[in-house]
């Protein structure tokens, strides 16, 4: 299966257009009000008009109840939910049985341990986004500057596609691909010049960095070494 790259928190027309002449299989947008990367639902179908039939649309949100979600989906009619918060099992089925569309759920990860959360997400999201698992404290669910080790889910077998995040930018994704070798990868603040403001530039080394690492993982498929992981952190949110 193709590597799959999502470019997360994209918020202008000029930002989503470079991340789709890049190559981006899916685009997020982020409807957080905290978050830098917060898109109103206007900006939001401005943007759905300009993506549609080119990138899956990701629609990404946080605790947000029945009611915003609702609003969500009627207006950008998003491909796919991504929950990011601290969203239960049940909630996660229940999301997903309510409105009828695919669901991605963020895990936070920082030790071995929290794994262990793993299976029970797995048994109702259509997708995991294994992601940096955000400071004691943190205001936000991510965009905190973290990132995890990446070791910890080297050869990790899941029975649902996955994505990598936490830590990814246009210099070390390569590594990523190499030594994890994941059904796909998601930035947001790694291809940023500033907090919520993407850098064409940025995105497109980031795609030319791990469709490169993709293309020679696939000629020497017995990979790399072990990478470093960056202390820049690239959750969505």
């Amino acid at each position: 299966m193709a590597l799959e790259v999502k470019i997360c928190g994209l918020s202008t027309p000029e930002t989503l257009d470079a991340a789709l002449g890049a190559g981006a299989d899916m685009i997020g947008m982020v409807f957080f009000a905290p978050s830098p990367r917060h898109v109103d639902l206007a900006t939001a179908v401005t943007l759905v008009a300009r993506a549609r039939g080119k990138a899956g649309i990701v629609a990404l949100t946080v605790d947000a109840d029945d009611a915003t979600l609702a609003a969500i989906v009627d207006a950008a009619r998003p491909d796919m939910l991504q929950l990011h918060g601290k969203e239960s099992p049940q909630r996660v089925a229940a999301i997903r049985a309510r409105f009828g569309l695919p669901v991605m759920k963020a895990i936070g990860i920082a030790t071995a341990a929290d794994l262990a959360t793993l299976p029970a997400f797995e048994a109702v999201a259509d997708r995991l986004l294994l992601d940096a698992k955000p400071p004691k404290g943190a205001a936000l669910p991510g965009g905190n500057g973290v990132a995890f080790d990446w070791t910890l889910i080297a050869g990790l077998d899941l029975s649902r596609p996955f994505m990598l995040s936490g830590g990814l930018d246009p210099d070390n994704v390569a590594d990523a691909v190499r030594l994890i070798r994941p059904p796909g990868v998601d930035v947001s603040s790694g291809v940023e010049r500033a907090a919520g403001i993407k850098d064409p530039e940025r995105i497109a080394a980031f795609l030319r960095a791990a469709r490169a690492a993709e293309a020679a993982g696939a000629e020497h498929p017995t990979g790399g070494k072990p990478a470093h992981t960056s202390s820049r952190e690239t959750s969505p949110s």
